[in-house]
């Protein structure tokens, strides 16, 4: 792995900085979380026809910039320093992904130019809040996460004709999915439905366009306001699969268990743009505690002068380093770097920068002293960003664990190595 970055990719980053910079100050931050939207929707024009930031990973045959994940993971470290409220998270690395892998080539050709564009803005819809065991991040996603033909689920029926289900059979949804990621604003859903009953139990995706008939949606009220969340129900709802059922390949849902597989990569890849994300975050609340601590006075001298301040900010800036070291190898291993990359880099990555930016929230906090605990400051916004990414996509120790099983740390080869002892 070649750690240092191009030319092209440090321009990302500058221009996206100083764009950034000028347009999602604190104002402006706290302006967008109480639009109905839960972002500005002028900025994000501007990210998507002057940097291309939502198509920034996908193909150029269907309208992106054709860069790769590492792209996408420096510019959302960018927007984690200032916790952009956006749909960029949703659309461009759970969405787009997965109609890419999984979508006919009409649905590409219609669903992913506009997703590039930014007119379109999609949402990953998974019931009962299963969304980090969906993406294979927590746990295997082989088991009944969808619901599983059970209440509280969202169930799927197919009432059309014959001929090929995700083209001339008609599907009706009904359910409901909350904690879905920009749920209530997005015009696209991708809907993880049960199908198939008991007799053919399995988990599709589904098409759903925002404002179909049937469809009723929320925004609900969270403790991150940066991470619009919405629920989504789906009352007797037309959709159209995601995918031909009987395809074979990358053409499709692709046989028992695509489906799975598929999101399970698009699970890799959002947790690598999440760990990036984490780390920005991370970093510039630790440049701003810096700062702080080298103005505010106690005994006649600034707090930062004293050796115990000093320690804990060196240990912070040490962690900082580590946790952005470890996204950007997640990013490149995603994006093919190696063959031989850990399968659970991403996992480990993500869970080392939520770790890091809760350690470094709750650090800022405390040494902004009084101030720190007001609503008013600043410090407060990175600690809930930190603690409700752990909330939707954690917990730590969990995606450490499946991490390791995954990578095969505790089966027999690596007892035999001595690894248990």
């Amino acid at each position: 792995m070649d750690a240092a970055f191009t030319e092209e990719q440090d321009e990302i980053r500058r221009t996206l900085r100083e764009l950034l910079h000028k347009r999602c100050g604190p104002d402006d931050l706290r302006a967008a979380v109480r639009t109905p939207e839960g972002y500005d929707p002028g900025l994000w024009r501007q990210l998507a026809h002057q940097l291309g930031l939502p198509g920034l990973a996908l193909p150029a045959a269907y309208g992106g910039v054709g860069c790769g994940p590492t792209e996408l993971a420096l510019a959302c470290e960018e927007t984690g320093r200032v916790l952009l409220p956006s749909p960029l998270l949703p659309t461009t690395a759970l969405v787009a992904p997965l109609v890419l892998a999984l979508g006919t080539e009409v649905q590409r050709a219609e669903l992913l130019p506009a997703l590039a564009s930014g007119e379109l803005t999609g949402a990953l819809a998974v019931p009962g809040g299963q969304l980090s065991t969906a993406l294979a991040l927590t746990a295997r996603n082989a088991g009944d996460w969808a619901g599983g033909g059970r209440a509280g689920g969202i169930q799927a029926r197919e009432c059309g004709g014959g001929g090929e289900r995700g083209a001339a059979g008609e599907w009706r949804l009904y359910g409901e999915a909350a904690q879905v990621l920009g749920g209530h604003s997005a015009g696209l859903l991708l809907v993880a439905a049960h199908a198939g009953g008991y007799a053919r139990s399995r988990t599709l995706l589904f098409v759903v366009r925002g404002d179909a008939p049937g469809v009723v949606r929320v925004r609900q009220t969270a403790m991150d306001e940066t991470r619009a969340l919405g629920v989504v129900q789906l009352r007797n709802v037309r959709a159209s699969l995601l995918g031909a059922e009987d395809a074979e390949g990358t053409e499709g849902v692709g046989g028992v268990g695509g489906v799975e597989r598929a999101l399970a990569r698009a699970g890799a890849g959002a947790a690598a743009v999440l760990a990036a994300e984490a780390v920005g975050a991370a970093g510039a609340a630790l440049e701003r505690t810096v700062e702080y601590v080298k103005v505010r006075e106690q005994f006649g001298r600034p707090i930062g002068s004293f050796q115990a301040v000093q320690h804990r900010l060196a240990d912070l800036y040490v962690q900082v380093q580590a946790a952005r070291s470890a996204a950007c190898y997640a990013a490149w291993a995603v994006g093919g770097g190696a063959e031989g990359a850990e399968p659970g880099a991403p996992g480990l990555a993500l869970a080392h920068a939520l770790e890091t930016l809760r350690a470094v929230a709750g650090e800022a906090v405390q040494l902004h002293g009084g101030i720190g605990f007001t609503w008013e400051h600043d410090a407060h916004l990175f600690f809930k960003r930190a603690a409700c990414d752990e909330l939707l996509f954690g917990p730590v120790h969990r995606l450490r664990a499946h991490a390791a099983e995954t990578a095969g740390v505790f089966g027999d080869g690596a007892t035999r190595a001595g690894v248990s002892a």
